[in-house]
């Protein structure tokens, strides 16, 4: 029994340190939470409480760790700390939370590699992609998929009368449309996020504190930008099922009947397969723009292909105009100008929404030339728009 209190108390003194209310040096704290991880072992065996605490105190080490730039350590701490969390996750609520934020924790480690600098996927296009994710990144986003799944299950497994666990479970949801879109699953990844939506302006409807005010405004702004830019990555065939579900927002209805537009999609079908008005989609299409960017690249004598100037490299925001539409304009620009290369020379154009990226997501992308099979996008055919 003293031994457990001597290590409930030093665990009672790192939470403090973790915490910022005692002081400690990187070394001292280093040295404290080593301490902590080999005095827990051994009641952990049979002790939930202790078992529980293991797990989150190697978690602890797992975040040091993968700050300090070693992800494979923190991955191989979490790891551990995850067995010693599940092990104890079923005698108390808190244990439960502490496990399903380590399955979170981890989730975020593995699929490091499948986000850019902002945390926004790299390849978002899925198999798609012209570059997809190694076939080592893709198995370690998939078990980070997996990971994040089972992390709402088991939030979702919690009384949710208790605001701790519906903000829990909206919050897991949050990481697992991030999961899906870092694997290209865009409709599935806006389903959740959507999801995700509701449960925070629930908690905000049941007048929280401020502390928890704040922090479901700052989760709903994350998701209102990351609902915007996946919406870019969906077929209009996606936008309709989500819209049959009643997973289309109406603050992303806008954005929806642009993306369909720049696709191509009529106005009456738009209107009719997203249950609009007619007046409602051209009223939607007259004040929202969309930002087409597009770039000329002309084949040399060597075979690379070169980046033209402005203004054949450059963008512009354009109202209730469909990619194609933007396309053969500058085709037509570029053509009648003095930078044309001549009938000789392979040349091509490629028409982006918001920004330069994979050619697979480009909204119009066409190759021109005498021998263009070598420069044709994916399905497209020479001279065609792809």
């Amino acid at each position: 029994m003293a031994q457990r209190e001597d290590v409930l108390r030093l665990d009672g003194q790192w939470a403090r340190i973790r915490s910022g209310a005692e002081r400690a040096g990187p070394a001292e704290a280093e040295a404290l939470l080593t301490e902590l991880i080999g005095a827990l072992r051994e009641p952990a065996r049979t002790d939930p409480e202790c078992a529980a605490r293991l797990g989150l105190r190697l978690g602890d080490l797992a975040a040091r760790r993968f700050a300090g730039g070693d992800r494979a350590g923190a991955l191989a701490a979490v790891e551990e700390g995850l067995r010693h969390a599940q092990q104890a996750a079923g005698h108390a609520p808190e244990y439960a939370r502490w496990y399903a934020r380590g399955l979170i924790n981890q989730g975020v480690w593995l699929s490091w590699p499948l986000s850019d600098g902002d945390r926004l996927p790299r390849h978002p296009l899925g198999p798609a992609a012209e570059s997809g994710p190694s076939a080592m990144e893709r198995a370690a986003g998939e078990r980070a998929r997996d990971l994040t799944r089972a992390a709402v299950e088991v939030w979702a497994a919690l009384d949710q009368r208790d605001p701790v666990n519906r903000r829990g479970l909206a919050q897991a949801k949050v990481f697992l449309g991030d999961r899906l879109a870092e694997l290209g699953s865009g409709e599935e990844a806006v389903a959740w996020a959507v999801d995700a939506e509701g449960g925070f302006r629930r908690l905000l409807l049941a007048a929280p504190g401020p502390e928890e005010a704040q922090e479901a405004e700052e989760a709903l702004d994350h998701i209102g930008r990351q609902l915007e830019l996946r919406l870019r990555h969906l077929s209009f065939e996606s936008l309709v099922n989500l819209r049959g579900q009643g997973l289309l927002p109406e603050s992303l209805l806008p954005r929806a009947v642009v993306a369909a537009r720049i696709q191509g999609v009529t106005e009456p079908e738009i209107a009719a397969r997203l249950h609009l008005g007619a007046e409602q989609v051209r009223t939607m299409l007259e004040v929202t723009p969309w930002r087409a960017v597009w770039r000329f690249e002309v084949r040399g004598p060597d075979g690379l292909w070169n980046v033209q100037e402005h203004p054949w490299h450059s963008g512009a925001d354009v109202r209730n105009r469909t990619a194609e539409d933007v396309g053969d304009e500058l085709l037509r620009g570029f053509a009648a100008s003095p930078d044309y290369p001549g009938d000789g020379a392979p040349w091509r154009v490629r028409v982006w929404w918001h920004e330069e990226g994979d050619p697979a997501g480009a909204r119009f992308s066409r190759v021109v030339g005498p021998d263009t099979s070598a420069g044709r996008a994916a399905g497209g055919a020479p001279g065609t728009p792809s």
